[in-house]
């Protein structure tokens, strides 16, 4: 397998709208992003992933996007991003940006043309379908609505839309489609770019004929279709091979073996990806099921193609709540959950806020939520007479907005995000969980992860090393190897809230074991670990 700098990465994903706010109106800005690049650069982390900047109504927190090719005015203007380019290259920092090409705003001029006539040249830029049967297409059902068929009156058809009704999708069959979408892409990489995290991008080429789907509500048909790979291979060839930059795939309903279609190296088409079946197929903790899936990753990537790592992001509550304990053991369970991002096999992402600890909210009104998903979901459920207390309680826990408040800067009123009102409520855990705090405590989650980011950049095991699951059949423990040549590390995790004990095969040679990293002061004999433990040999 080839090395390259982006498998010896680590990301740092920034969702700016909930980050720092420089200008009072409650939204973070690309100018707090510019403002706290210091504080990235001190964590060690070596590329920032930033979310969608583009122009858009804002209905999706920017996925529904009106011009590629200008910035928000939330987040600022085209001048303030490219200082935010050229600061964090002169920091040593590289930048990717969201691709979001399944679909765009029903307000971006493309999908104005195409609604405005059948006639229209651009008509065929989006997916329209007659009515069957005086009713929808079919019977495919969104990620956001009951249907992905939204009538269109003016024209007498319905339009595609896999998300919410105002993010129409994109008909990637349209050559002029593709590339338009090129020469977006080249805009922006030819502006210095490292990157692209690519949303939804296995979601572009649709099921022939638009068959109807035996189980809609399972919504897997929407993607991973013929089709797709041809048309990843055509975007390399034209765009992303033409420049030295890393690219990742947000690709829902994979399996390692369709994965590797994507990431293999043989293949010409994404360098890695994020797989879903922790984040949706794992509502809460269990061990054997993450062990088994990074077995079976491991298997299906190793020397062929590269993994991501991941536990919580915009679109996932933070982790230490939703699959440690955010209670008696935050820092411990925090700590523990970073050893294993950063040892497990692939490239670790960090979303803000996760280098703290920072843990989900739990609001007391839908009111108080600004996820679409949720807030539609919400209004579906209760529209079916289910008792909305009942609704919302069910919808808690996994709402995006778990991870979406504003990040944590200090004690003082709104954390230190913004002068104005936030767009969304701050936990008001801020006055004991913050980066201020943080930085003053040298035994914080935030120099925690620092180490971890160190060691990678210090010890290739960590990187490219062989990986071997030595507890397999244990609920709590978590006992693995990375070898690399002659070296050879051990990572044991005790993800519980009681103590456990270790047992290691007789093969495992621990006579010469150095203690590289552990998330506790008072370490005890190697087999037994205390609630949470996190321990790293070099042996």
């Amino acid at each position: 397998m080839k090395r390259t700098w982006w498998k010896e990465a680590v990301v740092y994903q920034v969702y700016w709208r909930s980050f720092y706010d420089t200008d009072g109106d409650g939204f973070g800005d690309l100018e707090g992003v510019i403002a706290k690049l210091d504080y990235i650069k001190k964590l060690g982390v070596d590329v920032i992933w930033l979310n969608p900047v583009y122009e858009s109504p804002d209905l999706d927190n920017g996925y529904d996007i009106s011009d590629y090719g200008s910035i928000m005015k939330k987040a600022g203007a085209m001048e303030t991003w490219e200082r935010l380019l050229d600061e964090a290259h002169q920091r040593g920092l590289k930048l990717i940006m969201d691709l979001v090409v399944n679909h765009t705003s029903d307000e971006h001029s493309w999908f104005l043309e195409s609604r405005s006539s059948k006639d229209n040249p651009k008509r065929d830029w989006y997916i329209w379908k007659e009515p069957v049967n005086g009713g929808k297409p079919n019977n495919w059902r969104s990620y956001f609505t009951p249907s992905v068929w939204e009538w269109d009156e003016p024209t007498g058809q319905y339009y595609m839309h896999s998300f919410a009704v105002q993010q129409p999708d994109l008909n990637w069959e349209n050559k002029e489609v593709r590339e338009a979408i090129y020469s977006m892409m080249r805009f922006w990489l030819d502006k210095g770019i490292d990157g692209f995290r690519m949303d939804v991008i296995n979601l572009l080429a649709k099921q022939e004929g638009f068959p109807n789907a035996e189980h809609p509500e399972k919504i897997d048909y929407l993607g991973n279709n013929p089709g797709i790979h041809e048309y990843l291979q055509e975007m390399n060839e034209k765009v992303l091979s033409q420049y030295d930059v890393m690219t990742v795939g947000e690709i829902p309903f994979v399996t390692p073996e369709d994965g590797l279609k994507y990431v293999g190296e043989d293949r010409h088409e994404l360098n890695t990806l994020f797989h879903f079946q922790v984040a949706d197929d794992m509502p809460s903790w269990d061990m054997l099921r993450y062990k088994a899936i990074q077995e079976t990753w491991y298997e299906g990537l190793h020397g062929k193609g590269w993994n991501s790592q991941f536990l919580n992001n915009h679109d996932h509550t933070r982790q230490v709540t939703r699959y440690g304990n955010d209670k008696e053991y935050r820092r411990e369970s925090a700590k523990l959950l970073a050893t294993m991002l950063h040892t497990v096999p692939g490239m670790p992402y960090i979303f803000q806020g996760e280098e703290i600890g920072m843990t989900g909210v739990k609001f007391s009104s839908i009111d108080d939520y600004q996820d679409i998903a949720m807030k539609n979901k919400y209004e579906e459920e209760t529209q079916k007479g289910r008792e909305p207390s009942e609704v919302l309680a069910e919808l808690q826990p996994l709402s995006r907005d778990n991870s979406r408040t504003p990040m944590q800067w200090d004690a003082s009123t709104n954390a230190g995000f913004s002068n104005g009102e936030p767009w969304i409520a701050v936990n008001p855990n801020h006055t004991k969980i913050n980066v201020e705090d943080a930085l003053k405590d040298p035994d914080s989650v935030f120099y925690f992860y620092q180490k971890l980011i160190s060691l990678r950049k210090e010890h290739d095991v960590m990187v490219y090393g062989d990986y071997h699951d030595h507890s397999k059949g244990d609920p709590h423990i978590y006992a693995y190897t990375r070898s690399l040549g002659d070296v050879t590390w051990l990572i044991l995790l005790n993800h519980s809230n009681e103590p456990n004990t270790v047992s290691l095969p007789d093969t495992l040679s621990i006579s010469g074991k150095k203690l590289i990293l552990g998330n506790y002061q008072d370490i005890q004999e190697l087999t037994a670990l205390q609630p949470h433990e996190a321990r790293i040999y070099q042996l």
